[in-house]
């Protein structure tokens, strides 16, 4: 399947572009659902894990690479998805997670975490040092990016030799999205500049050639760039494809290379058709999924509310916000204002911070109380008109079954987008 992604870049060149949905996610409920998605497509499936999310000392999810391929498999195994059809992608591979450490021990740990993913069976590989550690600039200079990047290239390529893996494809890029979106409002964003995309895989091209590199070099399919698409917690900036016009015909420049585009959480059915057609096939999604199944949960929650005895007064969003108070480190630097302003973030954010806190212990038990208490039972089509009024009759039914529809309504846009694969 990997051959899908080596086609992008001449697809477009022919004419005939088409694009690809990378799946951000490691909720069981959004993988299922995209799974699900691609069994009924007959398509790829594209899944990618952040380094925050998975990495080999466990990540916020508490899985290695290895665990979460397994449990990927497991999902896809139950809905029948042939295993040929899935590409595992590491996101944002580099030093994140450990930027209030030193330089080296940062990298060091980011060496592990990319021989680790490489080990486990992913094969498309985001390496993104962009960002300073301990006592650097939060944002680095293209050098110093490359520089690093090609030392966890290094190790990447030597990991698939040792073991006799698929060699890897590799992203790479200098002006990366932060993950999982901006942390304030935005007011406007404007692509990057065609001058800064040469430059950085110019600078890319020479750091790798000099370390020996030109085969791993030869393999990367795309540069990430910002095409001037992002979401805060409270607003999303549209695709305007008239402003990155120039940025797009860098790549009748560069014939090796599509752009991947980060953060197209939240964007029309359009504008993700704009960004494929303009040389953005691959198409970031995680917290607008997330945010779907959140949007689900809660309507679920009312609706058992109202619904079962004894269930309480919206318990699974009472618990959701009790957690949050208790362990504010995934959101705290994030939202910014009054309470008020506070607790609505905490839960309606577009940057769905919450989606840190649903695998944890008492996050878990209350969404299982809440599918226990509906299971079974006969929601009144005016409930659902009432708290999940987009839901369609085709839709209805078991609480697992609205939660997966909800996500795969957010899918639906990126497959339409994607055109047809060839």
């Amino acid at each position: 399947m990997d051959q899908i992604l080596t086609r992008l870049a001449a697809a477009r060149r022919e004419g005939a572009p088409f694009g690809i949905t990378s799946v951000c996610s490691a909720h069981p409920l959004v993988l299922r659902a995209a799974i699900r998605r691609a069994v009924r497509d007959g398509g790829p499936m594209l899944i990618e894990a952040t380094c925050n999310q998975v990495n080999h000392l466990g990540g916020y999810t508490g899985m290695t690479p290895e665990t979460f391929i397994r449990f990927v498999e497991r999902v896809a195994a139950e809905e029948g998805l042939d295993r040929a059809q899935m590409i595992f992608g590491g996101d944002h591979l580099g030093p994140n997670p450990w930027r209030k450490d030193a330089p080296e021990a940062a990298l060091e740990k980011a060496k592990a975490m990319v021989a680790a993913c490489v080990r486990a069976g992913f094969t498309k590989i985001h390496l993104d040092a962009s960002m300073g550690c301990a006592g650097e600039p939060a944002a680095l200079d293209d050098r110093t990016i490359a520089e690093r990047a090609a030392r966890l290239a290094e190790v990447s390529e030597r990991t698939a030799k040792a073991i006799g893996a698929p060699l890897p494809l590799y992203i790479l890029g200098t002006e990366v999205p932060v993950p999982g979106g901006a942390d304030h409002a935005l007011e406007e964003l404007r692509p990057t500049a065609p001058e800064a995309a040469r430059a950085t895989i110019a600078i890319h091209r020479e750091i790798f050639s000099r370390a020996g590199l030109e085969d791993a070099f030869s393999r990367v399919i795309a540069f990430v760039v910002q095409p001037g698409v992002e979401f805060g917690s409270e607003n999303v900036i549209g695709y305007r494809p008239e402003l990155a016009r120039e940025l797009s015909a860098l790549l009748d420049e560069e014939p090796q290379f599509v752009f991947e585009a980060h953060s197209t959480d939240y964007q029309t059915r359009a504008a993700l058709t704009g960004l494929v057609k303009d040389g953005f096939p691959i198409l970031k999604v995680g917290p607008s999924l997330t945010f779907a199944l959140r949007e689900a949960a809660y309507a679920l929650d009312m609706i058992a509310s109202e619904l079962v005895p004894n269930y309480g007064d919206r318990p699974l969003a009472a618990t959701m916000e009790a957690l949050m108070l208790a362990a504010p480190g995934d959101w705290q630097a994030h939202y910014h204002g009054d309470a008020t302003a506070l607790h609505l973030q905490r839960h309606y954010s577009y940057s769905d911070r919450i989606r840190y806190y649903w695998n944890r212990p008492e996050g878990d038990r209350a969404f299982q109380t809440m599918l226990g208490a509906l299971r079974g039972k006969t929601m009144p089509e005016t409930l659902l008109h009432q708290f999940l009024p987009q839901l369609s009759a085709a839709e209805a039914g078991d609480p697992e079954t609205i939660l997966i529809s909800a996500v795969d309504r957010v899918l639906a846009d990126y497959r339409s987008a994607c055109g047809t694969l060839s």
